[in-house]
């Protein structure tokens, strides 16, 4: 933190020193003992001062204005503007979270107002005020975010949320700010907590009307799912791969997997003959809707298309196998598939042989021994065939002890 001071200091001229104070998550984790990526300020500075420092307003359709600078080796520095350095204590009783309203000052001094150390000490969340969640709705699945980092909401906080129905709240917030809620609870220690908590608190349902579906649909027949809905399994699921990748993409594709089964006709229960490719059709839109990155709903829609299949490795054809490495390499999953798949059933592992099924896929003609004149020779319509069969070749001649 005296690091991250002596350069905020050389950033600031001198007269402002005194009107520039550390918040929030810098805070916090710095009181952890944890590193912070960026800096987050409160800071009584005109608009003339911010610009000339090379800050940059940045206004959000359901946010407050905050101050944008990046600094090499800093991060990126957000500043709250205050009007005066003594409407600092009201500003941080405004704020979300106790564990979030403490401020440092450049000199060094910590400024704990609703002495929050010892929320802090014991990992609690406890609302700042009675006003927490009317203010920002969307602070209930920050709430549920920590939750996915070990905290615990104090009982005072669960009433909060509790006591009301946010939904007509919520329905104003953009989906991307849940949805980044969401990412960023993905790469927590029990990202389950997060839908756990959605669930229990039932906060969330126009955002995510999947999860609410998902207690009430069977995962499949109970000799292959004794776990029962496709809730318990997606969250066994997200274990497994939590606790092997920390992978934000592989961990979605790990809880949503199976989403496809929420289109299967209720009369054909406890199957859901079909849901693998159901699932690739829904992906997109589902991903689309909820604002996230291309690659998320391309992720899905291959692991949704392919993981049923690739339980069946032992029974595949070689030219199969092949054909999934390629399209595992094409959709950007070749590490999260044999991951989702392991986690699938418990006990499941990577077959042996995908590594070499996925060095065989992406080699190139040339790398297949495919000079272009014979390649030529061959029927348009039966190239990829050919270049297929070249490749199976290839990988039944790897020697099975190298396995």
């Amino acid at each position: 933190m005296k690091n991250i001071i002596d350069r905020l200091k050389g950033i600031f001229p001198e007269d402002t020193h005194q009107r520039i104070f550390l918040v929030g998550g810098a805070v916090r984790d710095f009181l952890m003992g944890q590193e912070r990526k960026d800096i987050d300020l409160a800071a009584s500075l005109t608009t003339e001062e911010f610009a000339t420092l090379g800050f940059h307003l940045v206004e959000g359709r359901s946010t407050s204005a905050i101050w944008h600078r990046h600094v090499e080796g800093l991060g990126t520095i957000e500043a709250t503007p205050l009007r005066d350095a003594a409407d600092l204590t009201d500003d941080l009783r405004q704020r979300d979270f106790t564990i979030n309203a403490m401020a440092i000052t450049l000199a060094g001094e910590v400024i704990d107002p609703q002495d929050a150390r010892d929320d802090l000490k014991h990992k609690l969340l406890s609302a700042c005020s009675r006003r927490t969640f009317i203010d920002d709705p969307l602070r209930i699945f920050r709430a549920f975010r920590f939750a996915a980092d070990g905290w615990r909401m104090t009982p005072e906080c669960e009433s909060l949320l509790r006591e009301r129905d946010w939904s007509r709240e919520l329905s104003s917030i953009p989906v991307e700010r849940f949805s980044r809620e969401i990412l960023k609870a993905l790469e927590k220690p029990e990202p389950e907590r997060f839908f756990q908590l959605m669930l229990e608190m039932d906060a969330g349902r126009n955002y995510l009307p999947e999860l609410f579906r998902m207690p009430h649909v069977p995962a499949g027949p109970l000799e292959h799912h004794p776990e029962g809905d496709l809730f318990s399994h997606s969250t066994q699921v997200l274990q497994r791969v939590a606790a092997v990748s920390r992978d934000p993409l592989a961990r979605f594709c790990a809880f949503f997997h199976d989403i496809g089964k929420l289109a299967t006709d209720p009369s054909c229960y406890p199957q859901h003959h079909g849901h693998d490719q159901a699932g690739f059709g829904m992906s997109g839109t589902f991903c689309q809707r909820m604002r996230l990155p291309a690659k998320y709903g391309k992720a899905l829609a291959g692991v949704s298309r392919l993981h049923g299949t690739f339980n069946l490795w032992g029974q595949l054809r070689d030219s199969t196998r092949i054909r999934m490495a390629d399209q595992a390499l094409k959709g950007g999953i070749a590490e999260i598939l044999p991951q989702v798949s392991a986690a699938d059933k418990a006990g499941g592992s990577e077959p042996a042989e995908w590594r070499e099924a996925l060095r065989i896929a992406g080699m190139s003609s040339e790398e297949l021994g495919i000079d272009l004149q014979s390649l030529e020779r061959v029927q348009p319509s039966k190239r990829t065939a050919h270049i297929l069969q070249k490749r199976v070749e290839q990988f039944r001649a790897i020697p099975k002890a190298s396995f």
